[in-house]
């Protein structure tokens, strides 16, 4: 009866580690997938929890529960629970955080020639029109925010039509945004013949140089640089040189900038975009920290970093153009900063008085030592006169900027 016994414990502990290495492979299959598109609080929960439950499995199977030394293998596994337990909790808490992304405004609200476009409108017939085979001539690209800018622009000029222009970045097209980086590289390669931005960063003007081309640049209007917090933050405004001290990262708490014992939370964006260049121009020379890196993704060439979208943290700070101001405050979860004691309003950007407001341009590039295109192409200059025209500008001021004059 003993043999027996001891027989069907054989058998059944043979089952079971058959039904544990085949069940395992298949589960840990599967994690592997995971492992390809997770984040890496996941990923740090995979790799330590799957093999130490794996192994705690294994010793229960086998009768392992009652050695020496099995107590110290279940606490083992118990502080690797606790432990991918805190990672992943606080990874999950953190996206219940909200996010602002200014590269995620909902350019299709802007589609010139949809019934419900919020594209501006002109309460007169538009001094310019441009045939569909004349607009169709223009390849226009530019940044996220001036979108609803020249989109403005086109809903009057333009002869109607849903066929030339596109949000993408289809082979073809005369109207599309992609973002102040990848316009600029369009540009510069011959890609598109006018992008609306604004100016060129350091690295962009090299890459034209590069490229054999110069930039022309038409001013259009002008906007502010703003600064925002958390609502919850007590603080309602910073000078221009406390701005300069967070971003070298001499300031590190709110403490130090009348504010609350936190610490902040400084956000950048990627290299090259308008409001990353916006600020290397407040910095004034001065040296970016590095920022603080929230997202990791795995790339060609291994492990990548990405400036993550703004996260409203308590403690967070982040900038952007005024334009989208109207977007993020309407959740009544930010404050725009004043600065050096001036809020950002039209009215400060067109008196001069809030420190931080430039100009946004139509640029157009040639070969150096070669007429502007707008010089040579009637029907691009006639489209910049009128950008810059009475009714051009009534545009601008309508889609929320500020005009030239």
């Amino acid at each position: 009866m003993t043999q027996q016994t001891s027989r069907g414990k054989t058998a059944l502990r043979v089952v079971l580690n058959t039904v544990l290495t085949v069940g395992g492979l298949t589960v840990g299959f599967f994690l592997l997938l995971m492992l390809i598109f997770a984040h890496p609080a996941e990923k740090f929960a995979i790799l330590t929890l799957y093999p130490a439950t794996m192994v705690l499995l294994y010793l229960l199977v086998n009768g392992q529960r009652k050695k020496r030394g099995f107590k110290w293998v279940l606490l083992l596994w118990l502080a690797i629970v606790l432990a991918a337990g805190g990672v992943l909790g606080a990874y999950y808490y953190q996206q219940t955080i909200p996010t602002v992304d200014d590269r995620r405004l909902q350019l299709s609200r802007y589609r010139p020639f949809s019934e419900e476009t919020e594209a501006v409108t002109l309460p007169e017939e538009a001094a310019l029109k441009l045939t569909i085979e004349e607009a169709s001539s223009l390849r226009i690209d530019g940044a996220t925010a001036l979108y609803p800018v020249y989109a403005g622009f086109a809903r009057n000029v333009f002869a109607p039509s849903d066929e030339y222009y596109t949000l993408g970045e289809d082979d073809t097209y005369t109207l599309r945004c992609t973002g102040t980086t990848s316009a600029y590289r369009l540009l510069t390669s011959g890609d598109a013949d006018l992008i609306f931005c604004a100016a060129p960063s350091a690295q962009q003007l090299e890459a034209a140089v590069k490229a054999g081309v110069q930039l022309h640049m038409t001013p259009i209007g002008r906007e502010a640089f703003v600064f925002f917090v958390n609502v919850k933050n007590p603080v309602t405004g910073l000078t221009v040189e406390q701005i300069q001290r967070i971003y070298t990262g001499e300031v590190t708490n709110w403490k130090d900038v009348g504010g609350r014992n936190q610490k902040i939370r400084a956000y950048q964006r990627d290299e090259g975009s308008g409001s990353q260049t916006a600020l290397q121009q407040v910095m004034a020379g001065l040296s970016l920290m590095t920022p603080d890196r929230e997202e990791l993704v795995d790339g060609m060439g291994g492990i990548i970093s990405r400036v993550a979208a703004y996260r409203n943290y308590d403690g967070a700070l982040g900038f952007t153009f005024r334009f989208y101001s109207n977007e993020m405050v309407g959740n009544d979860q930010i404050r725009l900063l004043a600065l050096n004691g001036v809020a950002p309003t039209k009215e400060t950007i067109r008196d001069g008085s809030y420190p931080i407001s430039s100009y946004f341009y139509a640029v157009t590039a040639a070969p150096i030592g070669q007429p502007a295109p707008e010089e040579t192409n009637p029907t691009l200059k006639a489209f910049l006169d009128f950008c810059q025209s009475e009714q051009g500008q009534w545009i601008v001021e309508e889609a929320g900027y500020v005009g030239l004059n």
